[in-house]
Formats: C-alpha cells, sequence, structure tokens
C-alpha cells in the first residue's frame, strides 16, 4: 500500500493551507528522503484554530449533545481508525521510523481503543457524575445538593514525535467524549499520522470545529498555551518543554497537564523468573528504539544473578533484527532524526569518558543501505554510577546502563536516586517483596513482573520532574471537565 499524506491544516472542518503560504518538510528518518511538504502553522492560524473550536464549544451542539449521541460517534471514529489501519500504521512507520510490527500491532489498535473505551467510559460516567444528596442544616433547612460535570471548553494538546497517534488520541479521545474541543498540535518531526485525523472527522460527522489539527513549530504551542481563547493544555514531552509550558499557562490560569521524561529504574531480584526478566528488560528499553517515557533505562540487577543474567541478556541484544522500519521482521528501526541520533552519541561519548564499560552498540551500522538513515545500534554500559551523566539524564534512545546492588535497601536507594519519577519496573516471584519495593520507589507507576501493560481506567503520569497530574479512565474525565456545585434549599 501506498499511503496518501494530508499536507494541510485542518481548521474548522476542513484542510486549509497555512495563513503565511508557509511549509517545511517532513523526513523519512529511515532514509533521510523527504516525504512530503506540510503547511507551517503560525500565530494566525492559532488563532483561527482556537476561534473554531471556540464557536463549536460556545455556539455549536457538540458540548450540548446528549451523551449517548457524543459516545455514538467516538465509536465510530474508532471503527475508522481500524478500517484505516493499513494505511495508518504504514505512515506512522514512515514518519517516526519505529517498526511496523509495533506501529501496526501496538499503535495503531491502540489509537482505536482509546476512542471506544472512553466512549464506554463516558457512558458509565455520565451517570455517576451527576448525583444529588439532600442534607438537613436544622429545623428549618433541608437542602438539595447537586455536584454537576461540565465541560471545560478549549483545550490544547501537544503531542511529541515518538508514538503520536497513540499519545494523541489518548489525549482527545477523553476531551471529545466530555464535549470539549480541541486544537492538536503534533511535533514538527512527526504530524503525518495526527494530521489524517481532519479525514477521519469528517467521515465520522464531528461538527466543523470540534478537531482541529496545526502542523508547525514551537511558536504553535507557544501560542497555544498563551491563548486567552484556551482553557486547558494538555503535553507530553520534556522537562524543560513542560516547565515553560507551564510558566506560560500560569499567566491565564489555565489548567494544565504535564507528561514529562523519565529515567526508570527496571530491578531484578535473585528469585525473579530469569527468562521473563530478560524479554521485558530488552522489550523496556529498545522498544521504540529507547525513545519513550517509560523506557526502563537503568537495569538494576542483584549482584548473585548479575553475570547469569548478563550472558541471557545480551544475547537476547544480539537477535534484535535492526532494519527497515516497513519490513515486518524488523525489531530495531532509526532514531526520529539526524540531530536526534548525534545528542544520543554525545551520550555515549560521555559515558567513556566518565569510565563507563561499552557492552555493545554505541556505533552506527556496517550496512550501507541503513548508513542512510538515523540508526544508532542497541547500546549496552556497565561499570556505572549514578553521578554519571548517562545515569542522571534522560538519553531518550537506545542506551541502557546496568548497576549491580546486594539487597532490596540498596535497589531501592539506587532507583530513587534521580531527579525524575515516572515509572519502575521490578522483577521477583516474593510478593511480599514486589508489594513493599513498589511502595518504596518513588514513581507514578510501576509494573511488576511486566511491562507497560495497560489497563485504560488506570492513572498514567509521574512524579516529581516527571509531570504533574494523571490521565486514564475518569482522571482524564475529570481533567477536562469543571466541576460544580449546585444548592436548592426548600
Amino acid at each position: 500500500m501506498t499511503p496518501t499524506f494530508r499536507s494541510q491544516l485542518f481548521i474548522d472542518g476542513q484542510y486549509v493551507p497555512a495563513a503565511s503560504g508557509r511549509t517545511f518538510p517532513v523526513i523519512n528518518p529511515a532514509n533521510n528522503q523527504m516525504l512530503v511538504e506540510v503547511a507551517e502553522a503560525g500565530s494566525e492560524d492559532v488563532d483561527r484554530a482556537v476561534a473554531a473550536a471556540r464557536r463549536a464549544f460556545d455556539e455549536g451542539q457538540w458540548p450540548k449533545m446528549k451523551t449517548a449521541e457524543r459516545a455514538k460517534r467516538l465509536r465510530r471514529f474508532a471503527e475508522l481508525l481500524v478500517k484505516h489501519a493499513p494505511e495508518l500504521e504504514q505512515i506512522e512507520s514512515l514518519d517516526v521510523g519505529k517498526p511496523v510490527k509495533e506501529s501496526g500491532g501496538h499503535d495503531i489498535p491502540r489509537a482505536a481503543h482509546n476512542f471506544s473505551f472512553f466512549a464506554d467510559a463516558l457512558s458509565q460516567w455520565a451517570q455517576d457524575a451527576h448525583w444529588g444528596e439532600a442534607r438537613s442544616l436544622g429545623q428549618d433547612v433541608t437542602l438539595l445538593s447537586v455536584t454537576l460535570r461540565q465541560p471545560l471548553g478549549v483545550a490544547g494538546i501537544i503531542i511529541p514525535w515518538n508514538s503520536p497517534m497513540m499519545l494523541g488520541t489518548w489525549k482527545l479521545a477523553p476531551c471529545l467524549a466530555v464535549g470539549c474541543t480541541a486544537v492538536l498540535k503534533p511535533s514538527e518531526l512527526a504530524p503525518l499520522s495526527l494530521m489524517k485525523l481532519g479525514e477521519i472527522a469528517q467521515e465520522a460527522e464531528l461538527p466543523p470545529g470540534v478537531l482541529n489539527v496545526l502542523s508547525g513549530y514551537g511558536e504553535v504551542g507557544a501560542a497555544l498555551t498563551t491563548h486567552p481563547g484556551v482553557d486547558a493544555i494538555s503535553f507530553t514531552g520534556g522537562v524543560a518543554t513542560g516547565k515553560r509550558v507551564m510558566r506560560a499557562a500560569a499567566e491565564t490560569l489555565k489548567r494544565i497537564s504535564l507528561e514529562l521524561g523519565g529515567k526508570s529504574p527496571n530491578i531484578v531480584f535473585a528469585d525473579a523468573n530469569l527468562e521473563l526478566a530478560v524479554t521485558g528488560a530488552v522489550r523496556a528499553i529498545f522498544r521504540s528504539q529507547g525513545q519513550s517515557c517509560v523506557a526502563g533505562s537503568r537495569l538494576l540487577l542483584q549482584e548473585t544473578i548479575y553475570d547469569r543474567f548478563m550472558e541471557r541478556f545480551l544475547a537476547a541484544v544480539a537477535q534484535l533484527k535492526v532494519g527497515d522500519p516497513l519490513d515486518p521482521t524488523t525489531d530495531f528501526g532509526p532514531l526520529i532524526s539526524l540531530q536526534h541520533r548525534e545528542r544520543v552519541e554525545g551520550f555515549v561519548r560521555s559515558g567513556l569518558e566518565e569510565g563507563a564499560q561499552l557492552l555493545v552498540g554505541g556505533t552506527r551500522p556496517s550496512d550501507p543501505v541503513l548508513q542512510r538513515g538515523n540508526y544508532l545500534l542497541p547500546t549496552v554500559f556497565e561499570g556505572v554510577t549514578n553521578a554519571m551523566r548517562i545515569c542522571r539524564e534522560e538519553i531518550f534512545g537506545p542506551v541502557l546502563v546496568v548497576q549491580r546492588f546486594r539487597d532490596e535497601d540498596e535497589a531501592i536507594r539506587l532507583a530513587n536516586d534521580t531527579t525524575y519519577g515516572l515509572a519502575g519496573f521490578l522483577w521477583t516471584q516474593d510478593i511480599n517483596r514486589a508489594l513493599r519495593v513498589a511502595s518504596a520507589v518513588k514513581a507514578g507507576m510501576v509494573w511488576v513482573n511486566s511491562f507497560f501493560l495497560r489497563d485504560l481506567r488506570t492513572p498514567f503520569g509521574g512524579a516529581r520532574e516527571s509531570g504533574i497530574g494523571r490521565e486514564g479512565g475518569r482522571y482524564s474525565l475529570e481533567f477536562y471537565t469543571e466541576p460544580k456545585f449546585v444548592c436548592v434549599p426548600y
């Protein structure tokens, strides 16, 4: 299949060029060839998109629509994502560089599930979110107290480049479900799959202005965070940018949700099922070429199993097939851009300079075909300390650091010696230890004997510099709504 790219902005139900007429190239990271030129939005386009979203919210039927009808359209949206999945998975792999077995086997199906899940969640939550109680304040006064949940308004949704469809729909589905309207800003490095959502919105018969999609650079995100017509910002990305978003949103006191970076510990105890733990550890760091906020980038091994585990682990890494993302047998694709690869290579040099031992990787492939792209081989360091940059900073690439620990206390100390707090992983067959360590690790999410299994009802988000707020299930629905107390004495 040869996919068809959308190259224009989607505003008020129509694809339109940027007001300035400017465009920018979108590059295939597997060969650094241009895929297409797309419209470069600016502040004037943000004004147009926000105005359309405001009309759809303030004057349109979307927020006033019956819950069952909105849910019906969201389910239709999910069906259309499934219908268009073969094309969307190709676009995602071409644009991001992730293997098609990941985009087609996980990300696009998950995007459809995001919409169907929140359609169902809305139907149940709508019943629970409107309730009343009669309370007596004395002999003469009785109150009927009612709490309403009403849609917040216009949301600005800013998405990174590593998993555009999965993350974009994860935020968009609950936003639309409760009756809000949205201006969605994908990354300039990988905008193409989200730009196709305009087509699906038209086919699903979403009213004009309910969904708007703007491709462009940081100017777009900055304009959204300061725009007085935007009521909330949901942002996923790096810590430095997240702090700028928070400062900018404070000027108009916007509601914000920030899901930022991580340096997640992956702790393997001596009693773990080593086969499961090795498989999980490989996936935790090398899935999406390590370009994942929840990547298990710090592997902590109990010293009594260190050698046995590493022998199996390195053998499993050697089996990863590095290749064309569109090849269904490929396990490991390119990094997103030349610049990002150079950044990751800078961390590799830093690790060597600080005395860490490079076990595998750290170099580009020798295959001349792969040399055209932004490939960097899976990389593993040992002999590291928490004082090293490669242990402290988020690399967002295929670089793993491995450390030894003696006992449970030392494992927890090493795990928590970070400014981040997004995720943690631990492997043990002792349920008491699992619960103790999961409680002690300072992270918003901890997986036991598993990697990134998701029940969409559960809270997703991090502690400390990994973010503010939670998304998922009722947490997402609450973010996009305003609770209102109504008091009726009688």
